[in-house]
């Protein structure tokens, strides 16, 4: 399925970027016409990929994230959130809830369980030493409804 627009934005992994990722997201998935309820989904999704790239994918440094969406005549989007940063041993594993690889203790492991919740479907790929790729995809109800009519 060939997509009718896209877009893709790259960013510092700078905690204060992470709502501008979100933001970005919203803007361009906002041509979809989706409801308050299916933004705010969509936004907390990004939200929680884009900070584990932060707190996880580049831990103590600064890397680079690059966010690509794009979307579908059937009203779907499909969201992709990566890194280039340490990756991950067991993707399995890291999607279980309360798995956490932060040092601190001060994460409660939700992150992907989050994502999972608010969106269709979630994929995730990762390579130790070389990052990590999220993908999301979520069918605007509003849209699939109209074009059945």
């Amino acid at each position: 399925m060939k997509p009718i627009n896209e877009m893709s934005v790259s960013f510092l992994s700078c905690s204060a970027n992470e709502s501008f990722g979100r933001a970005a997201v919203a803007a361009f998935a906002a041509q979809l016409d989706p409801t308050i309820d299916e933004l705010s989904d969509m936004k907390t999704a990004v939200s929680e990929a884009v900070t584990n790239c932060i707190v996880h994918a580049y831990r103590n440094t600064i890397g680079i994230i690059y966010i690509t969406c794009k979307l579908y005549d059937s009203g779907k989007i499909s969201i992709r959130v990566r890194d280039k940063g340490c990756g991950i041993e067991d993707v399995k594993q890291a999607m279980q809830p309360l798995f956490s690889t932060a040092e601190d203790g001060e994460r409660a492991g939700l992150g992907f369980a989050v994502m999972e919740s608010f969106m269709d479907v979630l994929r995730v790929t990762s390579k130790p030493g070389h990052g990590t790729s999220v993908t999301m995809y979520k069918t605007i109800e509003r849209r699939r409804t109209e074009k059945n009519h």
